[in-house]
């Protein structure tokens, strides 16, 4: 299983740049970033240090939207990036959540995601495509290569992300969800006449490693309970589009937020969130992983089991240093054991 972080772009930009670093050294293969202008700083600026000082990690937003930038601006941002420092640059995108929401804005429609998805994608790779009538095309970079993966929750987006996405990126860590989730997207790509299994999975959820104690636990949940309230902006929306009796998105996903009352985007995705005392402690426990190393590691390997090809480690809380140790120390050595020297 490969391991990615997932930082906001909160300054100093010196200590997200720092972070990553320490992220390879510790064996994680990805650095993704928030991608929300008002709330933290551009993230492709900072993406060009972190390349800059960094060996193999590949990087990108976790995730973008077709809302804020123009597409082609978008794709001439990662073939730069790809130009300047070997193609190390992924894509994640999604409908928009705060970026689009702080500027008054809604999440685009599924259609509008796919024409993007092909406009970013092509460009990106050295393709001609067509844009709003006309054909273009990057002619500085033909060797440029972007992998987009697209994060979704609800029906239409799945079945979206197995037609088109090079992978598929599911915002929380329960097994159960997990297992649908993937479950839909590789009956999507089937259906389209892809190989389900060319669809790369990723879990992206906060990991905060405790000492096993029931006060540890306590603490752990308080710092990732910010992560339920996020996740309920999106189920919010899926609710409201299908209902939520089960008969599209699992109850398991939906329930919880039948006592959510609103939302601060000012608060968006910190520790201590004061618009998410409506997500219950169970829910933690379902969509975070948090505990001691071998309760993670134990999590880690029932996703691996159910086809999860990275896990992404948001690291919003106030023990980031020692989950990133710990990780890199305990948990990622456990989960992908080295093979034996001689046999």
């Amino acid at each position: 299983m490969d391991f990615g972080l997932v930082l906001q772009n909160d300054p100093p930009a010196a200590r997200v740049i720092d972070l990553c670093k320490r992220a390879e050294s510790y064996g994680f293969s990805h650095a993704w970033t928030f991608d929300s202008h008002l709330l933290w700083e551009e993230p492709y600026v900072i993406y060009s240090r972190i390349l800059n000082e960094t060996h193999k990690l590949i990087v990108g937003p976790m995730v973008t939207n077709p809302a804020t930038r123009d597409w082609t601006v978008t794709a001439s941002l990662f073939a730069t990036l790809n130009e300047m420092y070997g193609n190390r640059t992924i894509c994640g995108i999604g409908r928009g959540d705060s970026a689009v929401r702080v500027i008054n804005g809604t999440p685009v429609r599924i259609a509008e995601m796919r024409e993007a998805i092909a406009v970013i994608r092509g460009l990106a790779n050295g393709e001609a495509v067509d844009y709003k009538g006309t054909t273009l095309r990057l002619p500085w970079s033909p060797d440029s290569r972007l992998p987009i993966w697209v994060a979704a929750y609800g029906p239409k987006m799945l079945a979206l992300t197995g037609e088109i996405g090079d992978g598929f990126i599911l915002q929380l860590a329960d097994p159960d969800i997990t297992a649908w989730s993937i479950a839909a997207v590789r009956n999507a790509a089937e259906e389209a006449g892809r190989d389900p299994a060319s669809v790369t999975i990723c879990v992206a959820a906060p990991a905060y490693v405790t000492d096993g104690t029931e006060a540890g636990l306590a603490h752990g949940r308080d710092q990732c309970r910010w992560f339920g309230g996020m996740v309920g902006n999106h189920v919010a929306d899926i609710v409201a589009r299908y209902g939520g009796d089960g008969a599209a998105v699992p109850t398991a996903l939906t329930d919880y937020i039948a006592e959510r009352e609103g939302y601060d985007y000012n608060e968006h995705g910190r520790a201590g969130n004061t618009h998410t005392a409506f997500v219950p402690d169970a829910i933690i426990d379902r969509f975070c992983l948090i505990g001691p190393p071998e309760t993670q590691i134990e999590r880690l390997n029932e996703l691996a089991d159910l086809g999860v090809d990275q896990f992404a480690l948001y690291l919003q809380h106030d023990d980031k240093d020692a989950t990133l140790r710990s990780y890199g120390e305990q948990v990622i050595p456990a989960v992908n054991r080295r093979a034996a020297a001689k046999l």
